[in-house]
């Protein structure tokens, strides 16, 4: 049967950077490993090829194309198609060129810069301890998220008149569906369940100043325009549980003890940096927006490796307003 191949260059410089690298180290190295006939799973002009690289090639065709496998037969025919190629690279000395030569070099240095963080957090690793610290530490003032809706106007005097009706009994929704100029309008200007630190902040701080059921007497203003807001509901948010997240946790102590390690190397080494200095950009001046053109809700802003609440929330819509950069 004839097996359906990974494309080769595609595997060495996408799919499998580790084994072009385990590759190129050993090229630059002053002696390659001598593989035995009984440790080979195949010869290919008399060099053999390992089992450990064939391991190393399936492992990584795993982690790389998120678990999916392929048959021992196809990698085998990939590591041999890439062990003919190298040989004729040696044969025409491509390997004595100095743009490998430098390539080489660079994954030389790439892979002893791995190695050596991978050795410090073997050091010294993290421990559950500091993982539930940091869990206590994350969860304590998670604080309370906010049900809402708003209305958008281009104007205070629109907002003010708003808050008229509202005042007299106008129902919120309709008078969001009919005058707002966010795209939740139609939707009754509902924005669904947030947290403050996910709107604008003079969005945020009438939101938590309101009541539940109660909307802001005075018109809230942001780079949007002018907002009517309507407090529904609030709730405290609910930490997941330790086992739900100390794996995400993990990974992120790891980055921090692997950049405190690395910055008290530099604080101890002599650097003297050569690049002369960037000159500062000159920021072009943006052209003002149409009068007429509908502002969009305040942007959420999702902040990354923080543990999610545990509390059930309703999908977010994708026009919920979301935060600006503060």
């Amino acid at each position: 049967m004839k097996l359906k191949l990974i494309p080769l260059i595609l595997a060495s410089s996408v799919l499998l950077p580790g084994c072009f690298e385990e590759k190129a180290k050993e090229a630059a190295a002053p002696a390659a490993p001598t593989v035995s006939k009984e440790d080979a799973v195949a010869s290919v002009n008399g060099t053999y090829i390992s089992k450990k690289t064939l391991e190393t090639l399936e492992k990584e065709i795993a982690e790389r194309s998120q678990g999916q496998t392929f048959p021992k037969e196809q990698l085998l025919e990939e590591l041999i198609q890439r062990e003919l190629l190298i040989q004729q690279a040696v044969q025409k000395q491509l390997d004595k060129s100095p743009e490998v030569i430098e390539r080489m070099a660079t994954v030389r240095n790439s892979l002893l810069s791995q190695a050596a963080l991978q050795d410090y957090l073997k050091a010294n690793p993290v421990t559950d301890e500091e993982i539930k610290a940091e869990y206590d530490s994350k969860m304590a003032n998670m604080g309370s998220e906010y049900k809402a809706r708003h209305i958008l106007v281009k104007t205070e005097d629109e907002a003010k008149k708003l808050i008229a009706e509202l005042e007299k009994g106008g129902d919120f929704t309709a008078l969001a569906k009919k005058h707002s100029i966010d795209p939740m309008g139609s939707e009754g200007g509902d924005l669904g369940w947030f947290t403050a630190d996910r709107m604008v902040p003079p969005f945020s701080e009438a939101v938590v100043a309101l009541e539940n059921g109660k909307f802001s007497k005075t018109p809230v203003q942001t780079q949007f325009g002018w907002h009517v807001i309507l407090r529904e509901e609030s709730r405290a948010l609910t930490p997941p549980p330790f086992d739900s997240v100390k794996e995400q946790i993990r990974p992120m102590l790891q980055r921090q003890k692997a950049q405190a390690m690395i910055e008290n190397l530099r604080k101890n080494a002599k650097v003297e940096v050569l690049l002369p200095p960037t000159p500062p950009k000159q920021e072009e001046a943006q052209p003002a927006a149409p009068a007429d053109q509908a502002a969009p809700a305040p942007a959420a802003e999702v902040t990354p490796a923080e543990p999610a609440s545990a509390a059930p929330n309703p999908d977010v819509k994708p026009t919920e307003p979301a935060a600006t950069a503060k």
